[in-house]
């Protein structure tokens, strides 16, 4: 996942797509003891992995 998970603006962002908060719903996660932020689009293939 992307480490830019936070614009500069301060609104969160998919760290995978790079969608705000505003466009789609963002669900919280931790990934090496860091918060990330993943849509819910891109939440599918979180979990299951690229195709």
């Amino acid at each position: 996942m992307a480490e830019n998970t936070k614009p500069s603006d301060g609104e969160h962002c998919c760290a995978i797509c790079g969608t705000k908060s505003d466009e789609r719903v963002l669900l919280a996660a931790e990934q090496n003891g860091k918060p990330v932020w993943v849509c819910v689009h891109c939440l599918p293939a979180l979990i299951h992995g690229g195709h």
